[in-house]
Formats: C-alpha cells, structure tokens, sequence
C-alpha cells in the first residue's frame, strides 16, 4: 500500500536533534555525531517506521544507532517512535540517529573510517517482479559489496525476510559477496531467539501464517572473499541505426 504524503514530515523531522538533515557531509565523521563516539555502532538499512530500532536503542545505550530509509513520510513515524520509546525507557535520545537517504548510495554516506559493527535490514522491498529488478535488493551483492567498505571484519549482518524466493536468493548472495552465514532458519518463531524483536511486519505476517526466514552471516576480511563480479553491460551497437535513415 503506497504511504499518503505527509506535508510535515520535513519540518518535524528539521525541528529533532536526532534527525540527520544533510548526511553527505558526515563522511567519515558518523561516529563523532554521538554522544559517546567510543561505542559500537549499529545500522538499520530501511528501517521504516521505526518499530525495530526504536526498541533496540532504547533497551542498549551502550551502542550507538543509525537508522536510514529513503523518504521522510516513513521516517516521521520512526521519529514519533523513538521519542515514546526513551520517554517509556526514562532516558534522552543521546544514541540513535535517523536520516533519509536511498540505501543505493550508501558509499556515499559511510567510508572505512565510519567503521560499522552489524547490520540490520528487516522486511526489506524482495524486488521479486522480475530478474532485472533484483538488483535493487538491499541484500543483493552489489549492495553487500558496498558494506564491506565499511562493516568491521568480523562484523555481522542480521537479516529478517517474509519472502522465500529473497530468502533463497540471499543464501547465495552472501556467500558470493564475502559473507559466511553463520546461522540460518525458515522459520523464526519456532524456536525464537533472545534477540529477536517482532516487528510490526513480523507481527502481521505472523498472523497470515507466514513463517519468518532469518540469517545472520559475518563479513569475512580480504578482498579475495568475494567471488561475485558485476555483469558487463552490453556495448551500444556501432554505426548507424538500422531503420534510421543515416
């Protein structure tokens, strides 16, 4: 269901301390932009509305957060969120940030110096129309490539899918892209772990009676991990175009 736009989004989100405003200046410098910089730091990729990172920051202040979806009329509601949680929690939002940028072009956000120690990405758009669109997955290896700039080695990737054609794809994804996955299942809510905080996805899948996929893979160090190499693009035929009239 497409989201209606919020007309204040934008000016909701400028007036909270906690909301990033222009992230690609912050190259290099994401863990000075907390409190205590010293401490790990934890990314959500499309993290929506905020049901999920809301409740992880507020529960471990010793970590920080970063939590990142395309557009703001997701993000307002991420912000609400974090606002009720830490005021349930009875402490001040010194350890989250939310900013809206496309996933895509996280290189351009976050360098080696940004060092990340997991990832997050929940529910994630399974780009299941066709072939072609697969690409745009978060967990397709073009975008695993790109987290390597900047998740430590060792650093791991906890992924959480209703979608068993992404599920199956992304088995291969990880290890193609420098990842060994270290812990996999078809179904989360068998045997639930500790960790695991139900989403509102989750939670409305559950009840359809979907089972829950999830993995959990380590980036492994070396550029000699990764054995996936992006498909050449078919060269633009030369000389004039038949039917062109050149």
């Amino acid at each position: 269901m497409r989201m209606r736009f919020k007309p204040y989004a934008r000016a909701e989100l400028l007036a909270a301390d906690f909301h990033i405003h222009d992230p690609f200046h912050l190259q290099g410098q994401w863990h000075q932009q907390f409190a205590r910089p010293q401490q790990p730091l934890v990314l959500e990729l499309g993290c929506g509305k905020g049901g999920f990172i809301s409740q992880l920051a507020a529960a471990h202040p010793e970590n920080n957060y970063l939590g990142i979806d395309i557009t703001d009329k997701v993000l307002i509601l991420a912000k609400r969120k974090i606002e009720a949680a830490y005021a349930a929690a009875g402490r001040p939002i010194d350890n989250v940030r939310i900013m809206s940028v496309d996933i895509e072009r996280i290189r351009t956000i976050l360098s080696p110096e940004d060092t990340v120690s997991r990832i997050y990405i929940n529910f994630c758009n399974p780009w299941s129309k066709n072939a072609s669109s697969n690409k745009h997955r978060l967990t397709h290896p073009r975008q695993l490539i790109q987290y390597r700039d900047f998740l430590a080695d060792g650093g791991e990737v906890y992924f959480k899918t209703d979608d068993d054609d992404l599920f199956r794809d992304s088995l291969g994804y990880f290890p193609a892209a420098g990842y060994e996955i270290t812990w996999q299942t078809y179904d989360l809510h068998q045997d639930e772990p500790a960790w695991n905080i139900r989403t509102e996805h989750e939670g409305m899948f559950t009840e359809m009676g979907i089972q829950i996929k999830a993995l959990i893979a380590r980036k492994l160090p070396g550029p000699d991990s990764v054995t996936w190499v992006e498909p050449k693009r078919r060269a633009a035929p030369e000389g004039p175009v038949p039917g062109s009239g050149d």
